[in-house]
């Protein structure tokens, strides 16, 4: 009798799981139900205070020696023209001198059989390459200056010197204060929405269930670029937009 008992008590103990497991489904859908999401904007204009300008150039000699020499004579002519151009000598540094092997492909076909064709590698000297890089942090004036002078650099090549210019770089300093500022106005943005659209609907806003902050996007000022998921970050545009979203939940009464 007790064999007989034992499956009919296995029964009811699933029937009461199973009716558990379907009231906390029904009271969770509930709450869900029960609920509303709203997503805030947090966006301002600034100015870039910090700038980052370099450049580069090179020589190339037969021996390394010659090499060297000829880059300190162009590294002596190349500060002296941005002093003449209104620069104090701290105001722009020159990296190390790095050397790299060149070499020219010779190509040799074989008159005696068609599409046969050699190829060999011939060292021809060594070339000498210098940076010289120019920084500023809020100081206008030197951005200014460096702004200026950015665009001016093949007057070099009156001097037999080819500067290759690299794109000016753009940059906030003051980043994490701007950060927080925005996720205060996206998330009183959200706040603000969220209240007027429970108020509308005559209803009642409960606590907060959750809060999420979206991505942070820097974007030159008037830009088409389009925002991504991973986030956009100008460096190339002086006047920049940021923006953020913060997404609120609440609970309905």
């Amino acid at each position: 009798m007790i064999k007989n008992a034992f499956p009919t008590l296995v029964i009811a103990i699933a029937i009461v799981l199973t009716a558990l497991i379907l009231g906390n489904s029904f009271k969770n859908r509930n709450q869900n139900l029960d609920s509303i999401s709203v997503t805030g904007l947090g966006t301002t204009d600034f100015v870039s205070d910090e700038i980052l300008w370099s450049g580069t150039f090179t020589a190339t000699s037969p021996d390394l020696k010659s090499a060297y020499n000829k880059i300190t004579a162009d590294k002596k002519t190349v500060s002296d023209f941005f002093i003449s151009k209104g620069f104090k000598p701290e105001e722009f540094a020159f990296n190390a001198v790095v050397f790299q092997k060149k070499f020219r492909e010779i190509r040799t076909e074989n008159p005696q059989a068609n599409f046969q064709t050699s190829y060999e590698q011939v060292f021809d000297g060594y070339e000498a390459i210098q940076n010289i890089t120019f920084k500023s942090r809020k100081n206008n004036v030197l951005m200014a200056k460096i702004e200026a002078v950015s665009s001016k650099t093949s007057e070099l090549i009156n001097s037999g010197i080819e500067l290759t210019s690299n794109p000016i770089q753009y940059t906030y300093s003051e980043l994490p204060g701007l950060k927080k500022d925005l996720i205060e106005k996206a998330t009183k943005d959200a706040s603000e929405r969220v209240e007027k659209i429970v108020s509308t609907a005559n209803g009642d806003l409960g606590k907060l269930k959750g809060a999420s902050m979206g991505v942070f996007q820097i974007t030159g000022q008037g830009s088409n670029e389009e925002f991504s998921y991973g986030g956009v970050f100008d460096t190339y545009s002086k006047n920049k937009t940021a923006r953020i979203t913060v997404r609120l939940e609440y609970e309905l009464q």
